[in-house]
């Protein structure tokens, strides 16, 4: 594969307290019941105003208000609540001696997505960072995919998108470009295998070689 394309979170980064725990300040902040954490960390990979009214329903008005109060624990603390998955940077390295051009793709907001890949040891051998708008209601993985194609000038049969969630298997399976599924993040094998993973990586240490 000459473009290899990375989600972020679940795939590249253990992003759970972060994320978690912003959600948890903003429902707080709101007054509205907290779902377990359980469930919780099924919302990690969807947009906040997707997930937003499986606690507060149909009241645009309150997601959006939890979708900011999100964001301002986010944008200061959360963003840098996250660990690297063992492995992973061995991988990246290796793809990346090869000569694979790599790129970040997720449906993580541009506010704070660019800053995270930065802040990474191997950050610096990704090419571009493909996020979503701060106003998106929907995954756009995609799109996403498909600019990134464009972009790089590469056919879809010399891609492959690595990713934990339905979502990134969906939008590589759009675009015709290889899925890999990611088993060591929040998905489950269940899910990728449900979306039409081509391969699930079970471990990090693992995807060069399926490579």
């Amino acid at each position: 594969m000459s473009l290899i394309l990375f989600d972020l979170d679940g795939t590249l980064i253990d992003s759970e307290v972060g994320i978690v725990t912003s959600i948890e300040y903003a429902l707080g902040k709101l007054g509205a019941p907290l779902p377990s954490r359980d469930i919780l960390r099924t919302w990690i990979g969807p947009p906040l105003r997707a997930t937003f009214p499986l606690a507060l329903g149909d009241d645009a008005e309150a997601v959006e208000q939890a979708v900011a109060l999100y964001r301002e624990r986010f944008s200061t603390i959360g963003w840098r609540e996250h660990t690297v998955y063992d492995g992973i940077g061995e991988a990246i390295e290796t793809l990346a001696a090869r000569g694979a051009t790599l790129a970040v793709v997720t449906s993580k907001p541009d506010l704070y997505a660019g800053r995270i890949v930065e802040s990474l040891p191997f950050g610096a051998r990704f090419e571009r960072v493909y996020a979503v708008t701060p106003d998106s209601r929907v995954s756009e993985k995609a799109g996403l995919i498909a600019q990134a194609l464009a972009d790089f000038g590469r056919p879809a049969a010399q891609a492959a998108m690595i990713g934990d969630r339905h979502f990134d298997i969906e939008g590589a399976r759009a675009n015709g470009v290889r899925a890999i599924g990611a088993g060591w993040g929040f998905g489950s094998l269940d899910e990728l295998r449900a979306a039409g993973a081509d391969a699930i990586v079970e471990a990090p240490p693992l995807l060069a070689a399926a490579l």
